[in-house]
């Protein structure tokens, strides 16, 4: 099989052997730490699982099991795009990626909606809220994630490309079925969960606004402007690490479904494989999720902070 030059020199620039593996390796050195102290907090530390705490270990299960694969990205990357572990550990490398993207953006709608009922409806929410409940929506949510990423196995991902290699999932067969997959993950998996999470944060400011107006306390006033915070940290995840993948995957299915010539693809290289790479820098806002979206985790971390202050030595 056979690419644009362009897209060749491209899977061979530095930007895709150098840059982008760096970026990596990155994420891998911030991500292994914090999600590890965020799973011993949430796991250990903290003993009463609130549906808030529930999601957000959820999370950092997430993010650690994608850590733990990036190693195969940054070989195949840092070996000039040529893939020597073979088609199934593409596949599985392919799968985990949009699991993981997906698996994250549901989790991230659930606690939106968790935490919408928590400020809208303090007590008629109680008995929806419960830890039992929360658990089997993130049971739930893992069964969607992998029901929608498991027909990935089942499409050839690595191919032979003359003057590159064996690439994974750099270029792919164009089939009916690729099509409607990514169509149908890109609306369901990603513009309807972030319709469903812009909703719950702009009423949850709305509510809080309200409260912070007819109380006019400073925990009030403190509460809204975490909430802020969280709808700016869920919308870069969502706009700067989730939205061009899933842009650009839509893109193509739709100009592939109305006849568009696939060679129109292959200028379009640079974009997809930057947005898959900034699409893994999820891993650096989800700490701020929770440590803005959970007062126990919040307050763990902050005794945390405050012994290994207390041991420094003074001079």
């Amino acid at each position: 099989m056979s690419t644009s030059e362009e897209a060749a020199v491209f899977l061979k620039g530095l930007m895709v052997t150098r840059v982008m593996p760096s970026f990596y390796i990155l994420v891998i050195l911030i991500s292994l730490p914090v999600n590890a102290l965020a799973l011993v907090t949430f796991t250990c530390r903290i003993r009463v699982k609130k549906p808030a705490v529930i999601y957000m270990s959820n999370l950092v299960c997430v993010d650690l099991l994608f850590t733990l694969l990036l190693p195969l990205k940054i070989h195949y990357q840092l070996n000039a795009s040529d893939w020597v572990f073979g088609e199934a550990a593409c596949r599985v490398l392919t799968a985990a990626y949009y699991c993981y993207m997906y698996c994250s953006i549901l989790l991230m709608m659930c606690m939106s909606v968790d935490r919408l009922l928590a400020v809208a409806y303090p007590i008629a929410s109680l008995t929806w809220r419960s830890a039992r409940k929360a658990t089997c929506v993130c049971v739930l949510v893992w069964l969607l994630a992998l029901a929608g990423t498991v027909p990935l196995l089942s499409i050839t991902q690595a191919v032979k490309i003359k003057d590159v290699g064996v690439t994974c999932h750099d270029v792919l067969y164009q089939t009916e079925k690729y099509v409607y997959l990514f169509s149908i993950l890109s609306c369901v998996y990603f513009f309807l969960p972030l319709v469903v999470t812009l909703v719950s944060y702009s009423t949850i400011i709305y509510v809080l606004s309200v409260k912070s107006e007819s109380l006019a306390t400073s925990s009030s006033s403190h509460n809204r402007r975490r909430a802020v915070i969280m709808v700016i940290t869920v919308l870069m995840e969502f706009v700067v690490c989730f939205a061009p993948t899933n842009g650009i995957l839509l893109y193509h299915c739709v100009r592939l479904a109305t006849g568009g010539n696939r060679g129109e693809g292959d200028s379009s290289y640079a974009v997809y494989l930057l947005a898959v790479c900034f699409g893994s820098a999820s891993v650096f806002l989800d700490p701020l999720l929770y440590y803005y979206g959970s007062s126990q985790y919040r307050q763990k971390i902050r005794s945390v902070l405050r012994r290994e202050k207390a041991k420094k030595p003074t001079t």
